[in-house]
């Protein structure tokens, strides 16, 4: 088992140039140059895996992916690693950081998640955290932290946690699937596993002196509104709860609220010597127990002075290390009991007895079953930087959304009432980043997993059932956030459908979801939460009705992007009333999917024409600039203008044919001197690290290009995704970036949604399999990338996609590879992917 320490960083320049990276890209043509031995899967891909990968910002620690080494199984409730303090030195890179914590006193994590490779310290180590999110305040519950020095002051007025905190060194540092182990310089050394609900930690103690643990209860990554800690000496037990939320909510008010509580029981196998808690500015020694939340502040962070929390000293005569089991609940201290009982006993062999399952058990059951979830992709490889990036890519994709529901079927619902699964549903699920996921992630789980697919599904339709039949775009365990634009939902639910997801109530959520397209709500008509949390699924839905398009004085963040994401809502749904017969419904949705024509300003510039926000009295919204950041959500009219992914030949015709289309990508994707921009450059150019811009390479395909496709594609896995601490570009966004990897790599991708059509480029593996697909392209390299021909079950193949049979049946893809381009192959309009255009019929011979 390989274990992951420090690993040497990768730095992109500007012009995409790479320093440092030379392993993997000198490595890239070795997929056709290995030994004459038959080929053979990889086995035990865990191994492979780098958690580290990712964790450091290209440019500063604010631009980290944000994913998070530490403990925890596939889509697990529980996910325990380190939380980190500034320092600083690291606020020295950033002014704006600099004001807020140490001249306004906020509590700031140092980025979403809790983990960051720039950082020093480390402030406890959480029970629960979210993977890539690019707002903070996403969980970060019950930070504990193994102490070793006096108590002097309230942890709630130290600066910093300059004392109440540890550093350490990555050198100390090492992390696998399912294990984070780190030795802090105060001489403890911490180990970390979990199962689906529970955790377990190892502390070993080389001072047992002063040994401590201090639950800071309060503590959850953006504040809480109230926070209980209780111990009893005698049973060596501490338990308590945190109510929060605050997800984004400096952002804006409507967030800073609270919307969920987690229960948790922590149990020692050493005796407590002592106790003590803390309030405020205020500690009391010989405590039992402790109460107060931080608050969220008055802008949505909260401020120093404020908390609660409690310590126990540890009784470490008769031996140096420490084992804390915890089991966590969102429902009460009963069900955080009975899921620690459940997950982390078995029963012996022949006997009705059970015994509690040591540190090493578990570990190894975390391996194995992250071995079990990474083996259902297959690959043939022997070289190692692209399988752990790979890999790595995979893991982090799988991290959400997350179990939500107890061992006993109840799971807080949002209407924060308790509700129970029926027995169709194996879980409930929670943490939903709607705008993020649609696009890819979603697929890529429920091709895996068609059950977990189901599961999720029917999680978000009961979700939507708790709140009104409204299905909320960004949920964080029981409550709806409203973050971002559009009504992902509904393209989630039409791809969990596709990709063959059948085991949930489809009509139900299909009824709720026409309903909710159909009919305005309140916070449709609402400006509350707006712009960054509007409550409405389908902002100004009034206008959509009447005007055919999302305007500028609209319920919305942004008109004409919510226009874009609406159009592809209406689409995918269409897809779905289709499959479920519903053709009156289809037909209508399939023409209200093209309104984004109704944005379309060919006069947008002298130069060219954009999508370009418009006025509700029809005319067009001044002082347009193609490449501002500004009028768009996360992104520029440059950027957006390919946001069309279901009707490309639409797209096509509005810019003026195959040849300006692909011309203004050209552009789009390189500068003058040809090369290339992919990566936070000026917004003229692509950035194929943010949602916006992730389908435009796949657009040339609609121009009969596809080998432009193919080169654009693998530019960008070269360029901007590598097996160092710099090797994700952007924020991960709970695992959607890694899923366009995945998909990416396999030279495949879901571009429509709500269907399970693949449109393809070239795949980076000599062999792979994923559900019923088999893809086999034994000459790539880094130079070969082109597709000269395809077969598709032995039957010679020239269009550049393939439709959805693979879902259901066994096929075969066989790919010759070339470094020369194949100007022909996928050439045809025939063999271009479907393109829908508001004349209801599809462009492409299926």
């Amino acid at each position: 088992m390989h274990t992951f320490k420090v690993t040497a960083t990768c730095l992109l320049t500007l012009g995409l140039s790479i320093s440092g990276c030379n392993s993997q890209n000198n490595n890239a043509d070795n997929e056709n140059k290995t030994s004459s031995a038959p080929e053979e899967w990889v086995s035990n891909p865990v191994d492979y895996v780098n958690p580290f990968i990712g964790t450091e910002g290209v440019y500063n620690h604010r631009q980290a992916a944000n994913v998070v080494p530490g403990a925890v199984v596939p889509h697990g409730m529980f996910n325990f690693g380190p939380e980190h303090a500034y320092t600083k030195d690291l606020l020295k890179e950033s002014e704006r950081m600099t004001k807020q914590v140490l001249g306004e006193k906020g509590r700031i994590p140092v980025g979403p998640g809790g983990y960051n490779y720039g950082a020093s310290r480390i402030k406890g180590f959480s029970f629960t955290r979210l993977s890539g999110t690019g707002c903070l305040g996403a969980s970060g519950d019950i930070p504990v932290l193994p102490f070793t020095s006096a108590i002097k002051h309230s942890p709630d007025t130290d600066m910093l946690d300059a004392y109440y905190s540890a550093g350490f060194t990555h050198q100390n540092e090492t992390a696998t699937p399912g294990y984070y182990q780190v030795k802090m310089d105060n001489g403890v050394d911490v180990e970390l596993s979990a199962t689906t609900r529970t955790g377990i930690a190892r502390f070993t103690f080389d001072n047992p002196e002063q040994a401590k643990l201090l639950f800071r209860s309060s503590y959850s990554q953006l504040g809480s509104g109230d926070a209980y800690t209780k111990i009893d000496q005698e049973k060596g037990e501490i338990t308590g709860h945190v109510t929060s939320g605050n997800f984004c909510g400096y952002l804006g008010e409507f967030n800073r609220r609270d919307y969920y509580t987690l229960h948790f029981v922590a149990k020692l196998d050493v005796p407590i010597s002592g106790t003590g808690g803390w309030q405020d500015d205020t500690v009391t020694k010989n405590s039992d127990s402790a109460k107060g939340g931080m608050g969220y502040g008055e802008k949505g962070i909260p401020k120093l002075g404020k908390g609660s929390g409690a310590w126990v000293d540890l009784d470490l005569s008769q031996q140096k290390t420490v084992t804390m089991t915890v089991g966590i609940s969102y429902v009460s201290l009963a069900n955080a009991r009975e899921n620690l009982a459940k997950e982390q006993t078995e029963t012996l062999v022949n006997s009705s007895q059970t015994k509690e399952k040591s540190f090493e058990e578990v570990r190894k059951e975390a391996y194995q079953t992250w071995n079990k979830t990474l083996e259902k992709v297959k690959v043939v490889s022997t070289n190692k930087d692209k399988l752990t990036t790979f890999y790595t890519a995979l893991f982090h994709s799988q991290f959400h959304p997350n179990v939500f529901s107890d061992v006993n079927g109840e799971y807080l619902g949002f209407d924060q009432k308790v509700h129970k699964i029926n027995n169709k549903q194996k879980a409930q699920y929670a943490n939903f980043s709607g705008w993020d996921v649609y696009r890819s992630q979603l697929q890529l789980v429920t091709l895996l997993d068609a059950t977990r697919g189901s599961d999720i599904a029917q999680s978000l339709y009961n979700q939507a059932q708790q709140y009104n039949g409204v299905w909320d775009r960004w949920t964080h365990n029981s409550g709806a956030t409203g973050v971002m634009s559009g009504d992902p939902s509904t393209i989630a639910i039409a791809n969990f459908a596709a990709f063959g997801a059948t085991g949930f109530d489809i009509k139900g959520a299909y009824q709720s979801l026409l309903k909710a397209a159909n009919e305005p709500t309140s916070f449709d008509l609402s400006d509350e939460g707006c712009p960054v949390f509007c409550r409405g699924q389908h902002p100004s839905l009034d206008q959509w009705q009447s005007i055919n398009y999302i305007s500028d004085q609209s319920n919305s963040w942004e008109g004409a992007s919510e226009t874009l994401e609406q159009a592809s809502a209406d689409f995918a749904l269409s897809q779905l009333a289709s499959k479920l017969g519903d053709n009156a419904s289809s037909q209508a949705l399939l023409t209200r999917s093209g309104y984004w024509k109704n944005l379309f300003n060919p006069q947008a510039t002298k130069e060219a024409g954009y999508i370009q926000g418009r006025n509700k009295d029809g005319t067009w919204k001044a002082d347009f600039d193609a490449n501002s950041e500004h009028l768009f959500v996360e992104g520029s009219p440059a950027q957006y203008l390919w946001m069309i992914p279901f009707d490309g030949n639409g797209l096509k015709e509005m810019v003026g044919g195959d040849k300006v289309m692909a011309n203004r990508l050209d552009n789009h994707f390189h500068k003058p001197d040809g090369s290339w921009v992919l990566f936070r450059d000026s917004a003229t150019y692509s950035d194929v690290s943010n949602q916006p811009s992730i389908a435009s390479p796949w657009m040339y395909l609609f121009t009969g290009q596809a080998y432009k496709t193919q080169d654009t594609v693998r530019a960008t896995i070269d360029l901007l995704w590598n097996n160092t601490t710099k090797g994700i570009p952007g924020q991960d966004d709970l695992g959607q970036m890694s899923s366009w990897y995945v998909f990416s790599a396999l030279g495949i991708y879901p571009l429509l949604p709500g269907r399970a059509d693949m449109v393809l480029a070239s795949p980076i593996f000599s062999k792979t399999k994923i559900g019923n697909l088999t893809i086999n392209a034994p000459n790539t390299s880094s130079e070969n990338r082109y597709i000269t021909s395809l077969k598709v079950n032995n039957i010679d193949s020239s269009k550049s996609w393939i439709d959805d049979s693979y879902i259901s049946a066994p096929v075969k893809l066989d790919f010759e590879l070339s470094s020369v381009p194949n100007t022909q192959w996928g050439a045809k309009t025939a063999d271009r992917p479907l393109s829908f255009s508001t004349d209801n019929s599809a462009v492409g011979d299926k």
